[in-house]
């Protein structure tokens, strides 16, 4: 959990999807996950929590469901999405969050 506490302090986004092994929409977002990061590449930390193996970090986030993705950044939540995300909306909220150029 101290590890993860330093992940999310980041001023990189960090996109922290809660999920089961044993959850069938857990398993959909992974290749959706996956090609969010590619796209995302260098944008954005992509981690995965477990909740079966995390119940402090669930129950501090208040996940009711899963998959739940939150993005983090510098400590504080700027986007929650429950269920199956599709990549446009994670690539849309990370972009919310870049600096206007």
């Amino acid at each position: 959990m101290a590890n993860f506490n330093e992940l999310i302090q980041s001023d990189t986004p960090v996109l922290v999807d809660f999920y089961a092994d044993w959850c069938q929409p857990c398993h959909m977002m992974a290749p959706i996950l996956e090609d969010a990061a590619s796209k995302l590449s260098g944008k954005a930390k992509i981690i995965k929590v477990n909740v079966d193996k995390n119940p402090k970090a669930a129950a501090k986030y208040s996940i009711r469901s899963i998959p739940t993705l939150l993005l983090f950044q510098d400590g504080d939540i700027k986007w929650r999405q429950a269920g199956v995300v599709p990549a446009d909306a994670i690539l849309s909220a990370v972009q919310q969050l870049e600096p206007a150029t």
